[in-house]
């Protein structure tokens, strides 16, 4: 597996599809947002690559003292098969040794996704995150906090990450 960081001038459309489709609406922000807030909050957003082949991307905030693993996708037709794994792991290398955070679609939210929302949470779980029995609501989808690494996670922590996000992009 190859990676390229992603850059506002890189940022293609295959990417931008993925994104857009990966994630509920509620829980996206804009296209041109987020390029734009690539070097704005030097965000480490990588593509993932088999050969030439377009596998999926992620988007980390690198934020002390939590990174914060912001977008991870893997386009539908290649999930179930490791590439996620592939991804993930590639990541957990890259940040070996920093405390992370996650946040995901919680799964003990009564939902028409719910087994999806199980899987997901099992595959961090099995990677090495640890719930941190925090849960934020975001409009109607309540999401659940994770992390890896030493320490713990407060609430305190997770509205200082948004404070920093708040600085350069803000939602209605």
């Amino acid at each position: 597996m190859r990676t390229k960081q992603i850059t506002a001038a890189n940022a293609d459309e295959q990417i931008k599809q993925l994104y857009q489709t990966a994630f509920p609406e509620e829980e996206q922000i804009p296209w041109d947002d987020i390029v734009r807030l690539i070097s704005e909050m030097h965000l480490d957003f990588t593509a993932y690559y088999e050969g030439e082949d377009f596998i999926g991307f992620t988007i980390v905030f690198p934020y002390e003292p939590f990174n914060w693993y912001w977008y991870f996708a893997v386009l539908p037709e290649l999930r179930g098969q490791g590439k996620g794994q592939e991804i993930l792991t590639t990541l957990i290398e890259k940040y070996k040794g920093k405390t992370c955070v996650l946040d995901m679609e919680s799964p003990c939210q009564e939902c028409d996704n719910k087994d999806q929302r199980e899987r997901r949470h099992k595959f961090y779980l099995r990677n090495g995150f640890r719930d941190t029995n925090l849960y934020k609501k975001f409009d109607v989808v309540e999401m659940t906090i994770t992390m890896m690494g030493e320490g713990t996670f407060s609430m305190q922590n997770w509205d200082d990450i948004v404070g920093e996000l708040k600085k350069f992009w803000t939602w209605d």
